[in-house]
């Protein structure tokens, strides 16, 4: 068994990226090599077995790939901000890089050169965490905004959906393919299971209007209209579900949208909140208390087995179902 991990270097002008090899009674490991491949801090590492290939990301905001098999570099890419985390798609060799400044860049691999795809802009904060869905191509992403974005690559529509369940920053995911089950953890100490069986609603754009769309009294920037109408400019709010610019009081109520990833109250139009139902309301995730703020997680799905890492400097191992363990 080999099993691949970063070094911590205490001069971070030689960072890298190490092999081991574990004994088979995973009592001691040997030290294979060294991948010199960052000029800074290395944030993320994936071995894919199908390519015999290294990938890593580091805070040179360099992403490089080596030849498992020889060590020998292959490429690497630069990105305009600090690289901050990793996914890869083996069987179609596309890889996708987070970074600090909130965007993915999506690459496609050949052996030693790379062909650009496109860009993904969704997050108003830094990339902290990825995973992928191989079967229905659907990549996750987690940011320090406090958000999950959704990205339906396999639709080639452009199609994105966020799951806001947290409230602090998400910092981990994982993906239980047989269930189509999102996990996700965060600084808030919680772990969300998301449904992703269902069909969700793309969030809408917010709409530009220098008044409120539903009763046209003036926002505050509206000086003719506060003229023409001998009256005060008001504040800009958007609905959630419809995207409109209104008013505080045409959007005085508040609602969960589940199935927009609204798993919050959140404001939303007096329109809008007289056709939302109960069943509208129901939730499409489950919470449970990690009991530690989460900064990393893994999954075995053979075992059944959720380990989450804390801030605490504590490693709990739990059965992915909490049953036992929540």
């Amino acid at each position: 068994m080999v099993v691949l991990a970063v070094s911590i270097c205490s001069r971070l002008t030689e960072p890298c990226v190490q092999e081991f090899r574990i004994a088979e009674d995973f009592n001691s490991m040997a030290h294979q090599r060294n991948y010199l491949a960052h000029q800074g801090r290395v944030t993320g590492v994936l071995f894919s077995l199908m390519s015999e290939w290294v990938l890593s990301v580091g805070r040179d905001k360099y992403f490089q790939w080596h030849c498992s098999e020889t060590g020998m570099r292959l490429g690497g890419f630069q990105c305009s901000a600090w690289c901050t985390a990793l996914q890869y798609d083996s069987q179609s060799k596309h890889v996708f890089i987070g970074d600090y400044s909130g965007q993915i860049t999506m690459l496609k691999l050949e052996d030693a050169t790379y062909k650009s795809v496109t860009n993904f802009k969704g997050h108003s904060g830094s990339i902290q965490c990825l995973t992928w869905d191989p079967e229905r191509k659907l990549l996750f992403s987690g940011s320090f905004d406090q958000i999950i974005v959704v990205w339906d690559i396999g639709g080639q529509k452009g199609t994105a959906y966020e799951l806001q369940g947290h409230r602090g920053k998400v910092t981990a995911l994982c993906y239980i393919s047989v269930t189509q089950t999102l996990i996700s953890g965060s600084e808030d100490g919680n772990l969300v299971f998301w449904d992703m069986t269902v069909s969700r609603k793309e969030t809408p754009n917010w709409g530009e209007n220098d008044s409120c769309q539903r009763c046209s009294r003036p926002f505050f920037w509206n000086f003719k209209a506060m003229l023409d109408k001998k009256t005060i400019g008001i504040r800009q709010h958007h609905c959630r579900r419809c995207g409109k610019a209104v008013c505080d009081r045409c959007s005085s109520n508040k609602s969960t949208i589940p199935m927009m990833g609204y798993e919050f109250d959140v404001r939303v139009c007096d329109e809008c909140h007289s056709v939302i139902t109960d069943d509208d309301r129901k939730s499409l995730a489950t919470f449970h208390d990690a009991r530690h703020p989460v900064v990393y997680m893994d999954l075995d799905e053979t075992q059944q087995h959720l380990i989450t890492v804390g801030t605490d400097r504590v490693i709990k191992v739990l059965h992915h179902t909490l049953e036992s363990s929540m």
